[in-house]
């Protein structure tokens, strides 16, 4: 069973989705570390509440974003850690060799559209609005040297609705975040066994 790190900025609801979804035997992976890149992360208390150990790595105590991913992956690895992913994960990495493939990232829109520096939540739902796009989703990829940029492992299409306000898209794209990623991280998983 493949040891896993989840990496937050925030609530961490998709990092408890995949704690939950691993202990429920949905997920064949085992979770050794909640890794947030800022002490006032809502998601550390409630990982902690689950029993998972946490960590935190902020960005600001480093002068680099290569001197703080590779603080980060030093944690993951001091925990065990084969896999990670990204779970509302804000900051920028760098990704070295021995973690290329190995970093899984999900985003609240359809790559390749609407990803990169800048399109992260409420940004990306609102820029799907004013496109006048007739859906949205959830996208599970691979994490590689560009923002949202890394190989598609799956997606969940949502219907944008008329008249929809941002907060109302955000809420339908957050479920189906909560069904995929726990799916696209089993299917990874499998693929490595």
């Amino acid at each position: 069973m493949k040891r896993l790190a989840f990496f937050i900025s925030g609530t961490g609801g998709n990092a408890l989705n995949l704690l939950r979804a691993c202990r429920e035997g949905r997920v064949p992976g085992l979770p050794v570390l909640g890794l947030a890149s800022t002490a006032q992360a809502g998601g550390l208390a409630r990982l902690e509440a689950e029993g998972l150990p946490t960590a935190v790595v902020s960005r600001k105590d480093f002068a680099s974003d290569e001197a703080f991913s590779e603080a980060c992956y030093r944690a993951a690895e001091a925990a065990g850690a084969e896999i990670i992913c990204l779970c509302g994960w804000l900051k920028k990495l760098t990704v070295p060799p021995r973690w290329a493939g190995r970093i899984l990232n999900i985003h609240p829109g359809l790559l390749p559209n609407y990803g990169g520096p800048g399109m992260y939540g409420m940004h990306v739902h609102r820029a799907v609005l004013a496109a006048g796009e007739a859906e949205s989703g959830a996208t599970v990829h691979l994490v590689d040297a560009e923002y949202d940029h890394g190989r598609i492992l799956a997606q969940l299409r949502v219907p944008v609705l008329a008249g929809e306000a941002p907060e109302d898209l955000q809420k339908r794209v957050y479920a189906a975040e909560m069904e995929l990623f726990p799916r696209a991280l089993a299917a990874y998983l499998a693929e490595r066994d």
